[in-house]
């Protein structure tokens, strides 16, 4: 951006140029004082919040679709949330990765009554976009185009991962997808960190949970997560805003209904694992019957 002017110089492009520079100077430290007060008032929205017990709202986050970013809908988040909480003691780890509603919605729930008495897991949020950096210790600034450019302390640290690559490529599932295999536990540890992990059984899978189109089932299911069992889900992720794309919800292990909640909602609902080649199955089965 810098310009040298000679100031001997009666060229008027130069003073031009001048003048456009300082404008454009003068913009980018406006932008920047405008991103510090902004980060500003979401920490001091955010710790007033939890000071209160207040829950906390993506609406502080405004989605920026140039950055691919399409948040979930409280339901979808919530529910999410629920099955990365389901069972887990205070020795869990939780990875959250370019899924920041789903880590609002778990923040909400281990603050909430329901949880007050129950284990509070470990979580951390791995996300491109720096406003959640309000979120101190449990943030870490992740770029999906270096997979592994991570602190070396989460190499192998977490039991449970949630990851929605922000792009429908095979490039960023593929990158996210070393990112999730490298930061999750292995299934089978030694003999002394089984018995230092109390809530984690010998053998366990890790539990995964990826969402992302349904463009990208063969390589989600056959491909990037075959080793640890992905499947598609019966589980239909929704948007606050809508998506054009249509989404998928993958993972390792299934559902159950919960007793006592609606019959129409994901709760109520749970989720199984689809068989590899369902959709051929079901339109072969569909054109035997017609």
């Amino acid at each position: 951006m810098a310009c040298i002017i000679d100031k001997f110089s009666d060229d008027e492009s130069d003073l031009e140029l001048s003048t456009s520079t300082l404008d454009a100077l003068k913009s980018f430290y406006a932008e920047r004082d405008a991103r510090a007060e902004q980060f500003a008032k979401l920490q001091a929205e955010a710790e007033e919040r939890h000071a209160l017990n207040v829950k906390l709202s993506m609406d502080a986050f405004t989605e920026d679709w140039n950055e691919s970013q399409f948040w979930y809908s409280d339901e979808t988040a919530t529910f999410l949330a629920k099955q990365l909480l389901a069972g887990a003691t205070p020795t869990t780890s939780i990875a959250v990765v370019s899924a920041p509603s789903v880590f609002v919605q778990l923040k909400n729930l281990l603050n909430s009554d329901a949880y007050k008495d129950k284990p509070k897991p470990k979580l951390t949020l791995l996300e491109h976009d720096n406003r959640f950096a309000v979120f101190a210790d449990e943030f870490i600034f992740y770029d999906f185009a270096q997979p592994l450019k991570l602190p070396s302390h989460l190499k192998g640290a977490f039991d449970r991962v949630i990851v929605d690559p922000p792009f429908l490529s095979e490039d960023c599932q593929i990158k996210a997808a070393l990112t999730v295999r490298w930061m999750l536990k292995s299934p089978q540890g030694n003999e002394e960190e089984e018995e230092e992990e109390e809530g984690r059984e010998k053998g366990e899978k890790p539990k995964i949970i990826a969402c992302t189109g349904e463009r990208m089932e063969t390589l989600v299911t056959e491909k990037l997560y075959k080793s640890y069992g992905l499947r598609t889900t019966t589980f239909e992720p929704k948007h606050a805003r809508g998506l054009s794309n249509e989404f998928y919800c993958y993972a390792n292990f299934e559902v159950k209904p919960e007793e006592g909640a609606g019959a129409e909602t994901p709760e109520g609902k749970g989720w199984t694992l689809r068989e590899l080649g369902w959709k051929e199955k079901e339109g072969a089965a569909t054109a035997a019957a017609a």
